[in-house]
């Protein structure tokens, strides 16, 4: 099976590592499963995959601010769940012989590498799956902003952002209260930004229409959807410069 894509960054948030029915934590099952979906588009598609992961099924550092907390302390909570998280992801990975590396933005060399660009674009050319964590490394930057960041840093020819809401891309309107909500096959960076659409936050949306990084948002929660993103298959919404366009 061939790919449209050489490599890719795939962003998870930390909601998809949880159990559906509590929200938080770690479910081993949904964490192999995400690890073997990789594995396979990596091994068969001949893909170079980095990860971009989440802490929000741990820690958010807005909520932590919404309770007093300084917020930069907060946001450096939220960082190292990422990486709670990021490991749990390579050792599923490791399980199934995917060779991978962890690269975080802070530094805890006992457990990861530190984030340098070039390495890890060695080890993506080696066959490696790199997971980065710790976000930016700075507070105040949400992870939408780090996986804009990082694919643009590592060249990736698409950032593919999974939801796991259930929502299979970008709406017109939540379509779990608007039955009439329609969803964008395509989808402009310019009008993501304009109506307000729910796809990243406004710093990663500019970030990618500056430097012309197409998003494809899916529902990664459904088995096979992240193989199917990784293959450039046609799933999801397509956040690029192209005119909008909307599913019938």
């Amino acid at each position: 099976m061939s790919t449209s894509y050489r490599r890719v960054v795939l962003k998870l948030s930390g909601e998809a590592f949880a159990p559906p029915e509590i929200g938080y934590g770690i479910d081993a099952g949904i964490v192999q499963r995400i690890a073997q979906e990789i594995s396979d588009a990596r091994r068969d598609l001949g893909l170079e995959v980095a990860v971009v992961v989440g802490g929000g099924n741990i820690w958010r550092g807005l909520s932590g601010e919404s309770r007093g907390m300084d917020r930069a302390r907060a946001d450096y909570m939220g960082m190292l769940a990422t990486v709670i998280n990021a490991l749990a992801l390579q050792d599923a990975l490791e399980a199934i012989d995917q060779p991978t590396r962890v690269q975080t933005a802070i530094s805890m060399s006992q457990v990861a590498e530190p984030y340098i660009p070039l390495r890890a674009m060695r080890h993506l050319e080696k066959g490696r799956v790199v997971v980065f964590a710790a976000g930016t490394g700075n507070p105040f930057f949400t992870t939408d902003t780090t996986a804009a960041l990082r694919a643009a840093e590592v060249r990736a020819d698409a950032l593919l952002k999974g939801t796991h809401s259930g929502v299979d891309g970008v709406y017109t309107d939540d379509p779990r209260t608007n039955p009439e909500a329609r969803r964008y096959k395509r989808v402009s960076y310019l009008d993501v930004i304009k109506k307000g659409l729910k796809v990243m936050d406004s710093t990663a949306i500019t970030f990618c229409m500056d430097n012309k990084l197409p998003i494809v948002v899916f529902n990664m929660s459904e088995p096979g959807n992240i193989r199917t993103a990784l293959a450039g298959g046609d799933i999801g919404t397509i956040v690029n410069n192209d005119d909008t366009e909307e599913a019938s």
